[in-house]
């Protein structure tokens, strides 16, 4: 047997677990295939039903790994091959260049001499940044990153020559790396629905309709506009705006299922508007609200008595476009008023699902998904385990109970049960 825990991917969920067993005696491997280490959670602004800030069990969690030489982590990673079985699997994986070596300190140099510019993802396109960059002011592992398909000759030389510490390597190749792990756990994450399918709902024809998880990026300081919630096309202040719920969710020609955190993700976006504009006004359009537990039964209740929020049950029937505006008009089927109504707002924000990254790149593994990729946790062989969204949408605090019962299984596994 040996000791080793294996975790795909670099999320709450693959942190909690790596941390857990290593904490333990165990040595950790996380493989992520992003840049930096967090996930979908660094991307968010404030956790719920607390709302603090998710920076702050990131710094925890970012600590805890430095602090523990039993954790090594490789970022713009992918597992290419696993073989073997329960205490002996043996995992190929392909790492992309940084062309950023460790002898970064993270002073900006090389981003200010970048002549290209790219779409920044961590801000889902609404803003760019230098080929040469760090994906987010409190990234880790705190290092730039270059990305090579927006530079040319002269740009990457001008990067080179602004580094005082030797960090650009422009020849750096992708690397095998080969690791062996008694156990394995499978947290590889979950990726939006891609909601431009859901044509009726406007997104990328009608401006200033937005996702959940943009809404998120302009309440964060980190994010395209440094935390001011300004609508995407003329950077006016929103005071009447929608949330569109289930999009792309309880379909069945999009995701057949609950995505779980919706609901309450609206609710907590709702108070961002509210906190920055008290005399706004926003409206929920739902087909059921959905607020698992307690806590969240009255974080739900303390939203919406709200004398400027106002909850709509009804399905959306279509979005579109002012004429000659930037307004966006929503047309629902009121289910109460018993009637199709026609409301204009400044924004809409919809509640898009969440869809596991599984169904678009499968592990390197014989294991039984479900139609929207999902996995059967049953269907895994012995010693691996799959947590989180992986298998059925959790929010954060589901995910990390989850993570931390997958480390104590590995665990189990590794001593032989």
């Amino acid at each position: 047997m040996t000791g080793n825990v294996l975790v795909i991917g670099g999320g709450f969920s693959g942190l909690t677990a790596a941390i857990e067993a290593a904490e333990t005696g165990y040595n950790a491997f996380i493989i992520e295939k992003n840049p930096y280490l967090g996930g979908r959670v660094a991307q968010l602004h404030l956790y719920f039903p607390k709302l603090c800030p998710s920076t702050c069990g990131l710094e925890i969690n970012f600590r805890r790994i430095k602090e523990n030489p039993r954790i090594k982590f490789y970022t713009l990673a992918q597992v290419e091959k696993i073989v073997g079985r329960e205490g002996s699997y043996q995992v190929s994986l392909k790492v992309s260049p940084r062309y950023i070596n460790d002898n970064c300190v993270g002073c900006d140099a090389c981003a200010q001499a970048c002549m290209a510019e790219r779409p920044n993802d961590f801000n889902f396109g609404m803003d760019k940044t230098k080929a040469a960059y760090l994906p987010f002011s409190q990234a880790f592992p705190f290092k730039y990153v270059i990305d090579k398909k927006y530079c040319d000759d002269g740009c990457k030389r001008k990067c080179f020559e602004a580094c005082k510490y030797a960090a650009i390597d422009l020849d750096m190749k992708p690397e095998t790396v080969e690791l062996e792990a008694g156990a394995i756990v499978v947290a590889s994450g979950w990726n939006l629905y891609d909601i431009a399918k859901a044509q009726n709902l406007g997104f990328g024809k009608v401006r200033n309709v937005i996702t959940n998880m943009m809404m998120e990026r302009l309440a964060a300081p980190s994010g395209p506009t440094k935390g001011r919630i300004l609508r995407p096309s003329d950077g006016k202040e929103p005071t009447n705006v929608a949330f569109v719920q289930c999009a792309g969710s309880r379909d069945e020609n999009h995701l057949p299922y609950c995505s779980y955190i919706c609901c309450m993700a609206s609710l907590k976006e709702t108070l961002y508007i509210l906190e920055q504009y008290p005399d706004a006004s926003v409206e929920i359009f739902y087909i059921d609200m959905r607020t698992p537990g307690t806590r969240y039964e009255k974080f739900y209740w303390s939203v919406k008595e709200k004398e400027n929020v106002k909850l709509t049950k009804g399905k959306i029937a279509k979005i579109f476009q002012t004429e000659g505006k930037d307004d966006v008009v929503v047309v629902v089927e009121d289910i109460f008023a018993g009637k199709k109504v026609e409301k204009t707002f400044d924004m809409v924000v919809l509640a898009v699902g969440m869809e596991p990254s599984t169904r678009s790149q499968r592990l390197p593994l014989e294991v039984t998904y479900t139609s929207e990729g999902l996995i059967l946790p049953e269907s895994l062989g012995p010693g691996i385990y799959a947590v989180g969204s992986t298998k059925s949408p959790l929010d954060v605090a589901k995910s990390v109970q989850d993570a931390t019962g997958a480390a104590l299984k590995s665990i189990q596994s590794l001593m032989g049960r």
